[in-house]
């Protein structure tokens, strides 16, 4: 079983090391809707260390994008930059007063924003002048308004 583990470990730190920014940024968003949903139903079923867990690494996800955000790139970023503002005080209220309502307030908020960088990340690189044009994310690739 250890083998198992540690190959999934290997294969988990490949992908994101081979990721383009596009990817890295979309892997993200999944991976922070996940921490919700699993917040979500253990505040639902009062499971409350769990549920602080996951929406705890979700806090983090959210300072991470925060912190990679080009604002001087990308007129948009500002509102985003908001809209993390906004998600890590609701992320962190649902937490401390053991919340599920809020915990579904930044679900349904972030949702549709993940939908669209999936969708952006799909596009064609050469989309010179869109907002996923704007900044590199990771270092180059497509550019998503992140350093």
């Amino acid at each position: 079983m250890t083998n198992l583990l540690q190959a999934q470990a290997q294969y988990g730190r490949e992908a994101v090391l081979s990721a383009t920014p596009a990817r890295l940024l979309t892997m993200l968003y999944d991976r922070l809707l996940l921490d919700l949903h699993r917040a979500e139903h253990a505040q639902r079923s009062e499971s409350w260390s769990d549920a602080s867990t996951a929406l705890l690494h979700a806090q983090d996800i959210v300072a991470e994008l925060s912190g990679s955000l080009r604002v001087d790139l990308w007129d948009g970023a500002e509102g985003l930059l908001a809209v993390y503002a906004f998600v890590t005080t609701t992320l962190r209220n649902a937490n401390v007063q053991r919340d599920a309502a809020l915990t579904r307030q930044a679900i349904d908020l972030l949702e549709p924003l993940a939908t669209a960088w999936h969708e952006a990340a799909a596009l064609p690189t050469a989309a010179a002048g869109s907002p996923t044009s704007a900044a590199p994310v990771g270092g180059g690739g497509l550019h998503l308004g992140f350093a």
